[in-house]
């Protein structure tokens, strides 16, 4: 018996972690779109990972300090995850998630735009905590 309840306490442990983890994560990629939004590059600089990169559809590759002097030339009027399309997968130091974000808004130069997108944000686990280090996006859907 006291076998059994080390047994289940061993493996509650972990599951307990993994969804800690898993809310962790979640929640920090809203917060990262909610930066982006509001154009808040501070809050960008501490959740991206030094070495951070984009690779959109169409095969452009965006680093860190391009996204971020790009951000500042772009307002944004939506820039949310869609309700209930998030998935977050954790694999013991890094986390991938999934989701579908409507973006609409109006570019430096000023076109605006307007679209929704799936993307793939991949985070891993540093001494200073999660950081986000490579998003990948899909092409408009038509």
């Amino acid at each position: 018996m006291v076998l059994g309840i080390a047994a289940a306490a061993a493996l509650t442990a972990p599951q307990a972690a993994l969804a800690d983890d898993r809310a962790t994560v979640a929640a920090l990629d809203v917060a990262y779109q909610e930066a982006v939004k509001r154009s808040d590059t501070e809050a960008m600089d501490k959740i991206l990972h030094k070495d951070f990169y984009q690779v959109w559809g169409d095969g452009q590759i965006m680093t860190r300090d391009e996204l971020i002097t790009r951000v500042k030339g772009v307002k944004y009027e939506v820039q949310d995850e869609d309700p209930g399309t998030q998935l977050v997968h954790v694999f013991g130091d890094t986390a991938i998630v999934t989701a579908r974000i409507w973006v609409k808004g109006v570019r430096a130069d000023g076109t605006s735009f307007d679209r929704r997108v799936w993307f793939s944000d991949t985070y891993v686990r540093t001494p200073e905590g999660w950081r986000y280090v490579f998003a990948q996006v899909a092409l408009p859907a038509r």
